[in-house]
């Protein structure tokens, strides 16, 4: 009984020196294999976890994130379309490593295309798109260093469209996030890189089968992306995307040691997020938060949407609180104005801190009006200033 007393009293003054979270499932204990790893959700773009998240690596083929998303921009802004034939050259056929074994010559629709690069990771392809939107590869990476720059990154530097080995070729975890949450503000991408597995030239003599190289849409719950990568120096990458209720996580691993431990890392991280926490969705993205209106612009009174559904964290175990929202738009405006323009942000405080902020935008577009229209409101502002 003594002995027992004794051990007892030894282990009580242990727990006296360490925290009770020592011996349970710390955060630094998500993460098995890989060198670098994130977790953030995308909506409020909290960062749940983090590990040597700056650290600059090589990202392999999921460099094909900054290429789908300029694809996605293009689409948007209409300078192509989904049914749009593109040609492939020589170069982008003699692509080597992953491919869709394009040949030069062929033509190919922008939507298979589209879906050779985010489910079978084509190098073929992603050159092709490039050639297609820019006039030159070239010309298409040095768009993607622009809009790198554009995001505010500063660890990340691109030297081709694909992710094949380059000297000067590198992003980091925290980089490949901020680049997945701008691609999920396209909603029409997770209809590609939801997909298992698929078929290009269905029914002809050289049918070529697509199999996502993502293994984890078929398995984890919620998974709708995104993009994977390897090489023999950057070793097995994920930038993974799942979506419950109002959550919707990003996790990025870089440099795991086999494809089975590059899952599981990622697994680890999204249970983490999920288990832990819960979305409190306070306004959707088509939400009208502020109207601006220009006197000499068509329409007249332009409506601000969020870019995103504005989502505040909280972690299960907390009580839910108080929040305020706020809206901050610009003093000023440039005619014409492009549908999707940053046109402000939608602040979200609680107890007096900053827990959110989205970018309001422009939700149409608004073009200067002609000079009979300006000369009709000036006409009924006259008329209604005499009006008795």
């Amino acid at each position: 009984m003594r002995k027992c007393l004794t051990l007892l009293l030894l282990l009580s003054l242990l727990l006296s020196f360490f925290p009770i979270s020592v011996f349970g499932a710390e955060k630094s204990d998500l993460i098995d294999s890989s060198k670098s790893a994130i977790l953030l959700e995308k909506n409020s773009g909290m960062t749940l976890y983090e590990k040597n998240s700056d650290e600059k690596l090589p990202p392999a083929s999921m460099t094909k994130i900054m290429t789908l998303l300029l694809i996605m921009e293009a689409l948007e802004k209409e300078t192509i379309k989904m049914d749009e034939m593109v040609r492939i050259s020589e170069h982008a056929a003699s692509m080597g490593g992953s491919q869709i074994f394009l040949e030069a010559g062929e033509e190919m629709s922008v939507e298979n295309l589209l879906k050779g690069i985010a489910v079978a990771s084509g190098n073929d392809a992603s050159v092709a798109m490039a050639e297609r939107i820019e006039g030159t590869e070239k010309a298409f990476v040095k768009a993607m260093n622009k809009k790198v720059k554009d995001l505010g990154l500063k660890n990340t530097h691109f030297e081709n469209p694909t992710g094949l080995p380059a000297e000067g070729h590198y992003s980091t975890a925290h980089d490949m996030a901020v680049m997945a949450r701008e691609l999920l503000l396209h909603d029409e991408i997770t209809k590609f890189t939801t997909i298992y597995d698929d078929y290009l030239r269905k029914g002809e003599e050289n049918e070529f089968w697509l199999v996502n190289t993502n293994k984890l849409i078929k398995s984890y719950p919620g998974m709708d992306g995104l993009k994977t990568g390897f090489t023999r120096e950057a070793m097995y990458c994920l930038t993974a995307s799942a979506k419950r209720d109002d959550l919707h996580m990003v996790a990025v691993v870089m440099g795991a040691e086999t494809p089975k431990k590059r899952n599981a890392d990622v697994t680890s991280l999204l249970d983490y997020g999920f288990g832990q926490y819960e979305g409190i969705k306070l306004h959707s993205k088509d939400e009208e938060m502020a109207t601006l209106r220009s006197t000499r612009g068509e329409p007249l009174h332009l409506s601000l949407v969020p870019e995103k559904d504005v989502v505040v964290l909280k972690k299960k175990s907390e009580k839910k609180g108080d929040y305020e929202t706020s809206t901050e738009v610009r003093k000023s405006v440039d005619l014409p104005v492009e549908k999707g323009e940053h046109m402000g942000w939608v602040k979200v405080t609680h107890n007096g801190d900053e827990v959110a902020k989205v970018r309001l935008e422009a939700a149409t577009e608004v073009d200067r009006a002609g000079f009979l229209k300006l000369w009709e409101r000036s006409w009924r502002n006259l008329t209604s200033f005499y009006r008795f």
